[in-house]
């Protein structure tokens, strides 16, 4: 071990990975266009929800305005978010 660098063990290099890997959410927004069907199967086509999940965002979505409807890091966020937009869904990636 090298006098100058600190130990830092492994196990936590790798917890810190995680957590810097999963710290973004994908949001989707209400919006007075789309039918809940609609947005449950491009929940489960796009960020492979099970039809129960993307019912239950669909719902949270409709009642708060808003939902987190998936938790990863940017780049596997970022295609999900472009193909939600692709559907006219509103959403955006925010930062934890």
């Amino acid at each position: 071990m090298e006098e100058n660098k600190p130990y830092v063990s492994p196990q936590a290099e790798d917890q810190t990975d995680v957590l810097e890997d999963n710290g973004c959410s994908l949001v989707l927004y209400n919006d007075d266009v789309h039918t809940f069907d609609y947005v449950i199967k491009s929940l489960v086509d796009i960020c492979r929800h099970t039809v129960e999940q993307a019912e239950q965002c669909a719902i949270l979505v409709h009642c708060h305005g808003k939902c987190a409807v998936k938790h990863g890091s940017y780049t596997d966020l970022l295609p999900m978010h472009t193909a939600l937009l692709n559907k006219q869904l509103t959403s955006e990636i925010i930062e934890n």
